[in-house]
């Protein structure tokens, strides 16, 4: 068994630097998409890892803000120079954020976090359901299942998916952010919203279980968003006996394992449950460990 004090589990590993915006752009409505330079984090960060971000030279709001990886950008020579992260406005930090043109100052630290795993088989389903924000960290994630980039110092291999799903669900039209992007790819996208402004009229389980009716044996799932619409993920693989890993949106403090604040209840091996911290041991866990 893995010790709890093993150093994988802390942030040895992550920079701390003060990078600057090179864009600060709007996608949907209340959501921006930031880009920083900072090649020694692009380098390193893989999907479903974030950084910590925090605003310059100021002591309110005091702690940072954790953002997920949505994708790195490459030099002309192909090599990783900048960082892109998606944010909802909501919130002080994130309130004055938005309003940060290019050539400001922001304070970061990463990569941190665990990432999401790959199963050692190739051909597979992968199924990715979001909500709200939850769709940032797939963006990298499916570039990097369909081949289309790599991520990591050393570079990962990651095993192709033959088939990519994102089933992707908002409040209403406006807050459908990057959609754009995952078109781009070429996956299969399914969109709902609570309004019925676009696509499904309704929750996006109700197209995550329309999906798995469809009969593709070979499936995998990942999930981000509010944590009940991730509990209903979570039921509905167990119920279907499909793999599922979930990516936690607690809230954190420090990001580093330091404060304890990110703590989730999760399930070991003896079916016990004991805390894990989100921030080192997650934000990625297997559905089936998770105390919802």
């Amino acid at each position: 068994m893995t010790s709890p004090l093993h150093a994988a589990y802390y942030a040895d590993h992550a920079v701390q630097q003060s990078v600057e915006i090179v864009e600060n752009v709007r996608l949907a409505r209340d959501t921006y998409r930031v880009r920083i330079h900072s090649p020694e984090i692009a380098c390193r960060i893989l999907p479903g890892q974030f950084l910590m971000l925090r605003l310059t030279g100021v002591n309110d709001p005091l702690i940072g803000r954790p953002l997920a990886l949505y994708d790195t950008v490459l030099s002309s020579s192909g090599q990783p120079t900048a960082v892109d992260v998606v944010y909802l406005v909501k919130g002080k930090l994130t309130s004055r954020l938005w309003q940060l043109p290019p050539g400001h100052q922001l304070d970061v630290w990463g990569p941190l976090g665990n990432g999401f795993s790959h199963e050692s088989s190739s051909d597979k389903h992968l199924i990715m359901v979001a909500g709200g924000i939850g769709q940032t960290p797939f963006f990298a994630l499916a570039q990097e299942a369909l081949g289309k980039k790599q991520y990591g110092d050393p570079t990962r291999i990651a095993p192709r998916a033959s088939r990519i799903t994102l089933c992707y669900g908002a409040r209403t039209v406006d807050y459908l952010a990057g959609i754009d992007d995952f078109q781009r790819l070429g996956i299969d996208l399914r969109l709902a919203t609570d309004d019925g402004s676009r696509g499904h009229h309704g929750f996006v389980t109700d197209l995550l279980q329309r999906v798995l009716k469809e009969g593709d044996d070979n499936a995998r799932i990942v999930c981000c968003g509010p944590e009940p619409m991730m509990e209903a993920v979570a039921s509905i693989a167990h119920q279907v006996g499909v793999p599922c890993q979930v990516s936690l949106e607690t809230p954190m403090a420090c990001g580093i394992g330091i404060c304890f604040t990110c703590v989730a209840k999760i399930r070991q091996p003896d079916g016990v449950w004991d805390y894990k911290r989100t921030c080192v041991e997650g934000p990625v866990f297997d559905a089936e460990m998770v105390e919802w």
